[in-house]
């Protein structure tokens, strides 16, 4: 038996920084996944955005966070995480976009971000190649940017295991024990761990590691295709989100990353649950549609390949993180619904301020916000 402060279920975009910051916070932390290293699971089909400019304050508090670490890195330690200080950009081609864009912008700009709406004419500057038929302009958040998942999870393992943080790979959580209802080990198809603190970041896999615990975790992962050019020479700035719905996908977006290469990916509509990460055939004329409408320049890059990733969606988009009532020493950090690269830093190192007992005011506040406790009667439907 191996003795833990503080044991995490899953070694991806949340699991890793999580183990980093508790390490950092002097906890002795074991990792344990199933697959065979770090980031086998969604993080290596993210395509890497990073951004501070949502809706929704307890979002932003993490991001804000989690680019600053992102943003920083090398200068820090010295590691190239592939990040690209390029921003976010929405362009709006209706008159209703161009409304819900204005509004949500005066929010944003109320919590401290730093975005504006940009003129037709200052967008097509910034984005040269954009289509400009029916533009009316667009937001642009440049503090934004990129970085690659599968360099980033790596340069947080690697300092994780430097300051002596234990992960174990191809081992499968086969229970959690309790005693009243307390957490007391973690039992594997290899050994069993004792700890009195559980952190559930299983992605998409989160139900399932809550189940074993008797907590429902509403979980339910959905898939999404993306795929990534040849390298060219540096041109697009921004990650360009589309939000206009089209049949087959309700929006798309692209950027093109530190080496020229073009990232793409779409939201297919309707969603495709379950776990399924099989390409299909149909994703490709779908870009190629898309592309035509917002860029037409890169009709004739050549694509090297796509793949198919999950998003671990909750009923209203909202991760679900923080201790449970239930079971004493059991934690969520569940949930991101395709924003787990983006906001796991900074919520590693709320989760490790949570173990430790030292939450700052703005954590409780998060928290809130992301309680498994929220209202979800009006999503009922998704669980039938």
């Amino acid at each position: 038996m191996k003795i833990y402060d503080v044991i995490i279920i899953g070694a991806g975009s949340v699991g890793v920084p999580c183990a980093l910051a508790c390490a950092q916070a002097g906890l002795k932390t074991g990792v344990i996944d199933s697959l065979s290293s770090v980031g086998q699971g969604q993080n290596k089909t993210a395509i890497g955005g990073v951004r501070a400019t949502h809706s929704d304050i307890a979002k932003i508090t993490i991001a804000k966070r989690s680019l600053e670490i992102f943003s920083t890195w090398e200068k820090l330690y010295g590691d190239d995480i592939g990040f690209k200080k390029g921003g976010y950009c929405f362009p709006a081609y209706t008159e209703k976009d161009e409304k819900n864009f204005k509004e949500l912008l005066v929010i944003q700009k109320q919590f401290g971000l730093n975005i504006d709406w940009l003129e037709k004419d200052k967008l097509i500057e910034l984005v040269n190649g954009i289509n400009e038929q029916n533009l009316k302009g667009g937001t642009y958040s440049p503090d934004d940017g990129s970085a690659s998942p599968l360099l980033a999870i790596n340069a947080f393992y690697e300092k994780a295991i430097n300051l002596k943080a234990d992960f174990y790979f191809n081992e499968k959580v086969t229970d959690i024990i309790l005693k009243n209802n307390t957490v007391r080990q973690v039992k594997t198809d290899k050994d069993i761990y004792i700890t009195k603190t559980v952190i559930n970041a299983a992605g998409a896999f989160a139900r399932q590691v809550g189940a074993m615990a008797g907590i429902d975790v509403p979980v339910i992962p959905d898939s999404h295709e993306a795929g990534i050019t040849e390298p060219i020479k540096q041109f697009i700035v921004p990650m360009i989100v589309d939000m206009r719905p089209y049949p087959g996908s309700k929006n798309f977006y692209f950027y093109q990353n530190k080496e020229g290469q073009v990232l793409f990916c779409l939201t297919p509509a309707p969603i495709i649950e379950g776990t399924d990460t099989r390409s299909t055939s149909d994703f490709l004329p779908l870009v190629a549609k898309r592309i035509r409408e917002i860029f037409p320049t890169l009709l004739k890059i050549k694509i090297r390949r796509v793949w198919r990733g999950l998003y671990p969606m909750t009923p209203d988009g909202i991760p679900v993180v923080g201790k449970v009532k239930e079971v004493e020493g059991f934690i969520n950090a569940v949930g991101m619904c395709g924003q787990g690269f983006m906001l796991g830093p900074g919520l590693g190192e709320l989760l490790s301020r949570l173990v430790t007992c030292n939450l700052t005011e703005s954590d409780v506040n998060v928290l809130d916000k992301f309680s498994l406790y929220g209202d979800y009667a009006q999503c009922r439907e998704f669980f039938l």
